[in-house]
């Protein structure tokens, strides 16, 4: 994420924050339109690449009020999720890199529709089922414990939703057409990028297996109840759960670690903050 960080120290200031809020009016829009209008919609709204490279280039953006289905109800309830999955996304990542992200996602589905056109001769009319779901994906890569409740009655982790939707886009690559293969990639291009930069490749380096070995002897020759990290957070240690991970904050004054859940959410300890925490606790002893 050092590229991210490079770019945002110059661009950051042009980010939409609560990008969001903008992306669910659109849909309201969308939707009171569904209603009342639909066929204005593929007239002079839709992503139709024939007529965007005739100038009408505000169907790079309006292509996005069309809401997810033709059902009300339906509507409203995913419009919400992914309006509490691209929130969280921007709180965590902060606005600038949810706005690269979603963009470039917006990019990838306008690029397909062009490509369409231009080379395949057909008009692929891409509505935001990608782009979306490349919210979910992101959303799953960030917190894949983090339960949802399927029909509001079975609870089921993200990377598991994530994971069945992920098939399904991949049955498409495997059994549609080029047509297909080409809208599905290139719609989700803003994922793939974001998988890949911040895929950590440590995992299989023989180096780092070595030291994960090596710590495992170290945890089992340790005096029972003695250990090696905890969250500054939660207070979590290795000794609650095989799968927790833990890293140092490089932005913390201090040698403060935190567990996955916490890395990107906690408030960052300075040197001013710390002597004030210490200043309050002699004082109240």
């Amino acid at each position: 994420m050092s590229f991210f960080s490079k770019m945002e120290r110059k661009f950051g200031r042009y980010a939409i924050p609560n990008l969001m809020n903008y992306i669910v009016g659109m849909y309201v829009v969308g939707m009171v339109l569904q209603m009342l209008n639909p066929s204005f919609y593929i007239q002079y709204l839709a992503l139709d690449a024939s007529a965007i490279l005739r100038g009408q280039i505000w169907r790079i953006v309006t292509f996005m009020i069309w809401p997810p289905f033709n059902n009300p109800v339906s509507n409203l309830i995913m419009i919400y999720l992914y309006y509490s999955l691209g929130m969280t996304l921007e709180r965590v990542w902060g606005a600038f890199r949810f706005n690269v992200y979603f963009f470039m996602g917006v990019l990838g589905h306008v690029l397909a529709a062009v490509i369409g056109f231009v080379f395949f001769h057909q008009l692929w009319y891409l509505n935001t089922e990608y782009l979306n779901l490349s919210l979910l994906f992101a959303f799953a890569a960030t917190f894949p414990d983090l339960q949802f409740m399927l029909y509001f009655i079975i609870p089921i982790k993200a990377k598991w939703i994530a994971l069945i939707y992920g098939v399904l886009a991949l049955q498409g690559l495997l059994l549609g057409t080029a047509a297909t293969r080409i809208a599905i990639v290139l719609s989700l291009l803003n994922f793939i990028i974001f998988w890949l930069m911040t895929r950590n490749y440590s995992k299989v380096n023989p180096k780092e297996i070595k030291r994960k070995r090596e710590f495992k002897t170290q945890i089992k020759m340790m005096p029972q109840g003695k250990t090696h990290h905890r969250c500054a957070v939660c207070g979590r240690t290795e000794l609650d759960g095989d799968d927790l991970e833990f890293r140092y904050c490089s932005k913390c004054e201090g040698d403060y670690e935190y567990c996955l859940d916490h890395l990107y959410t906690h408030k960052h300890v300075t040197k001013d903050s710390a002597d004030s925490a210490h200043g309050g606790s002699d004082q109240s002893s």
